[in-house]
């Protein structure tokens, strides 16, 4: 995978040899043997080498949202673009895209090298876990714009997938089932909610690093699957919830019906939920409710796609099925 970087691009970083050096030494443990020279104006990839006959290239960008303020509060910016990586390449996947190559943008109104270290890091890690590569990004210093201690970030993902095999959604019909995967959390939605509902003492604390604790990255196991079993459609459960995200990916006619008991949900989303004053509709269209992801197929495949799921150690249950009707129904 080729790779250059563009960091440095301002005063306050221009002259710092030995970060440049440590952006160097990130982004090459995202990358294979093959290497492009690093500190360029862009970054190259060659897709040839990944052998498909009709490559579609697919792309995404995303953020982290405020869960960027609970990491300033904690103090802890290690995993927050783990985050980062996962909201793009989450999406991306979608599609059945492999994910390739990311971009990061991070934009800050000081430079804090051990805070922009340990964002970048988080952002490799997040590449690794996703088989992807940094390839590229932005160090944008702003004074007066941002405070100090604040800092914001954007990244951006491309994917290939073989033409014949690009996931659509087309092939949904009546009576499929939903499989939910299981999230790792509350991952990156929601956010200024929960940041009114705890204080900020209970989120300086064990509630604060639960609320940080990074959002899963699905791109191995899902596409694994994808590789075994018909999978028809598949839908990233982000902000909007079930009520605005699976009828992204399911044909014009077709909605579903969700059992909500059907799956463990964890006490703290009650918990959110009693204090924000909630009704089940508005905490299943603000938070994930432990699922992460959803990926519609036959009745057959289901007992495959969970068992393969296993070997990531990911939990996984038939939540609902695909309906007539268009709507989206949670009993």
């Amino acid at each position: 995978m080729g790779m250059t970087e563009s960091y440095a691009e301002v005063p306050h970083l221009k002259g710092d040899a030995s970060f440049n050096r440590a952006l160097a030494k990130i982004a090459a443990s995202t990358q294979g043997e093959t290497r492009f020279p690093f500190g360029g104006f862009s970054a190259l990839c060659d897709i040839h080498k990944f052998g498909l006959r009709r490559p579609i290239l697919v792309s995404t960008t995303d953020g982290v949202g405020t869960k960027l303020e609970l990491a300033r509060l904690l103090g802890k910016h290690d995993t927050i673009g783990i985050d980062l990586v996962a909201m793009c390449v989450n999406d991306l996947i979608t599609s059945g895209a492999k994910p390739i190559f990311f971009l990061d943008y991070f934009a800050a109104g000081k430079f804090d090298r051990k805070k922009t270290l340990a964002v970048l890091k988080g952002i490799a890690q997040g590449c690794r876990e996703a088989g992807c590569a940094l390839v590229g990004g932005e160090t944008a210093i702003m004074p007066g714009f941002y405070a100090n201690s604040k800092y914001d970030l954007a990244g951006f993902a491309v994917g290939l997938v073989e033409k014949s095999k690009v996931i659509n959604g087309r092939m949904a019909r009546a009576g499929d089932v939903l499989l939910g995967l299981a999230s790792s959390g509350f991952h990156s939605n929601g956010f200024s909610l929960l940041r009114k509902v705890f204080t900020k003492r209970e989120l300086s604390g064990k509630i604060g690093f639960k609320l940080l604790k990074p959002t899963r990255i699905y791109a191995a196991p899902v596409l694994e699957v994808t590789r075994k079993v018909r999978v028809k459609a598949i839908a990233h459960i982000t902000g909007g919830g079930f009520c605005d995200n699976l009828p992204r990916v399911l044909p014009k006619g077709l909605g579903a019906r969700i059992e909500r008991g059907s799956w463990p949900i964890e006490p703290l989303f009650f918990e959110v939920q009693r204090r924000a004053r909630y009704s089940n509709r508005q905490m299943f269209h603000t938070f994930n409710m432990g699922i992460g992801m959803l990926l519609v197929m036959g009745r057959l495949d289901v007992d495959a796609a969970g068992d393969f799921l296993k070997k990531f150690k990911i939990q996984s249950w038939p939540i609902g099925v695909v309906e007539k009707g268009g709507k989206i129904l949670i009993q």
